[in-house]
């Protein structure tokens, strides 16, 4: 049976892989991204297709980065939306957008890139959600929402609680969700079940559906 987590505990694995072990915290998002990409590559035809990345401004919005720059090299059309607050980007978020620029990915505000896109990657909370969604937050949710493109969560669909599987006020409805290391418990409880369609669990031993 799949071990599922806490967001506390998952936070507790992930310092101890980084304070203890001295894997650092870069590593294991290219480790998340890498994984994400092979699933987008392997899951989903992307010729003349248009991916767009809503990321967020913490290490789920790194995630995204990441993967944005490796579907850029992979020679997929893509473009990033940011959404978060710019002054509260995690260290590993900097770094990520620093390497996006290198690469000339296109980065924007503007949701109405969301209507050109035939996948979304919701790289916008991940399991770090711990109050209801509002403002441009909720905008930015229900845009994607009402869009026709494939969305796809990384750990998490934004606005589901990681404990619980509620929905905090609003949340991306995904096809598909790439959760990180272990299942999370709000993946298998209602609503969040259903919120993140097809999970598919990515750990040290490969990427896999669960059950």
């Amino acid at each position: 049976m799949t071990k599922t987590v806490t967001a506390a505990q998952m936070r507790y694995y992930d310092q101890t892989t980084i304070n203890q072990i001295g894997i650092p915290s870069l590593v294991l998002m290219e480790r998340a991204a890498l994984a994400a990409r092979d699933e987008i590559l392997a899951g989903f035809p992307l010729s003349q297709r248009k991916v767009v990345i809503v990321a967020g401004s913490g290490n789920n919005g790194g995630d995204g980065l990441a993967l944005a720059r490796l579907l850029h090299i992979a020679g997929v059309n893509v473009a990033i939306i940011n959404v978060g607050n710019p002054d509260h980007a995690s260290k590993e978020h900097q770094t990520q957008e620093h390497i996006c620029r290198y690469y000339n990915i296109p980065e924007s505000t503007d949701l109405a890139e969301l209507d050109q896109a035939t996948m979304i990657v919701d790289a916008i909370f991940g399991i770090g959600i711990n109050r209801p969604v509002s403002g441009n937050y909720a905008k930015v949710i229900e845009k994607i929402n009402h869009t026709t493109a494939v969305k796809l969560a990384l750990d998490m669909p934004s606005g589901i609680n990681t404990d619980t599987g509620e929905v905090m006020g609003c949340a991306v409805k995904a096809d598909a969700t790439v959760t990180f290391a272990f299942n999370k418990v709000g993946l298998t409880k209602d609503p969040g079940r259903q919120y993140a369609g097809r999970i598919v669990l990515a750990d040290d031993m490969g990427t896999y559906e669960t059950k």
